[in-house]
């Protein structure tokens, strides 16, 4: 059975926690923070848990974990 390779973005983008919760970063921190509201950018500061319905499909785009 030949071996099954990572999504490289999934490498970039993604955590996995020790329970088995991804940990991700917030999406529109990157530019244009001029037009989004103070409580936006601190609310999304940091990393936060992806959703229990989005886990399994980062879970097949990593089989084998992320270090």
């Amino acid at each position: 059975m030949p071996k099954l390779k990572t999504k490289s973005g999934v490498k970039k983008r993604f955590k996995i926690t020790a329970t088995g919760k991804i940990k991700h970063g917030v999406a529109g921190k990157r530019h244009r923070l001029i037009s989004h509201n103070s409580k936006y950018i601190r609310q999304n500061r940091g990393t936060s848990v992806l959703s229990d319905a989005d886990t399994p499909r980062v879970h097949a785009w990593a089989p084998y974990g992320l270090k």
